[in-house]
């Protein structure tokens, strides 16, 4: 089935039809759950609460055709993270934190498979060690490709404020990965 019909038979309460909708958004629903979560555990929980609030909304006709059902099921997936994380005030875990010191990798050739799973660990890292409010600004747009709008939305904040979180989280994601950025020039006045 097409996964408009999957939607429509999901609404009427195919179990089956729910099923097959969940197990498809099931990789990209982990996944955006890892990033922004930062750790592998909080993204198992952080998917399981969102699989079941996709699952809750396409019962309660919450899910309206208006976007594509991927989209809004990142949109759930994305405040179930929030609210996971919200909940749990999570303390770093020292054992799990890797030196980010060392930053990219210095080589201008292709990196092979290694350097680019580092490039991801770090990656992964440094966003585990943004502010929660830059995080999700960031994951959001840079890797969900959410537009301003939608992120708006989904953490119910003004369209400016995620312009900026989305500014310093990138700058400060950078800094991390050993990639500082200048300061913007400010002129000065003359007398």
């Amino acid at each position: 089935m097409a996964e408009r019909e999957l939607v429509l038979a999901a609404r009427q309460g195919d179990a089956s039809a729910v099923d097959e909708l969940l197990r498809d958004q099931y990789g990209r629903v982990y996944a955006l759950c890892r990033r922004m979560t930062g750790n592998e555990a909080d993204a198992a929980d952080a998917a399981q609460e969102a699989l079941i609030a996709i699952a809750r909304g396409l019962a309660a006709g919450r899910f309206d055709g208006t976007s594509r059902f991927g989209t809004w099921a990142h949109r759930v997936t994305a405040n179930a993270c929030l609210d996971e994380l919200r909940r749990r005030r999570r303390r770093p875990d020292p054992a799990t934190e890797l030196d980010l010191e060392a930053g990219w990798p210095a080589s201008a050739e292709r990196p092979g498979v290694e350097d680019q799973v580092a490039d991801r660990l770090d990656i992964d890292d440094a966003l585990a060690r943004l502010p929660l409010d830059f995080r999700a600004a960031v994951v959001l747009r840079d890797l969900c490709g959410f537009d301003y709008a939608t992120i708006a939305e989904t953490l119910d904040v003004p369209t400016g404020t995620v312009r900026s979180r989305i500014a310093r989280g990138r700058a400060a994601l950078a800094g991390l990965l050993g990639n500082p950025t200048p300061a913007p020039h400010r002129p000065t006045s003359t007398p």
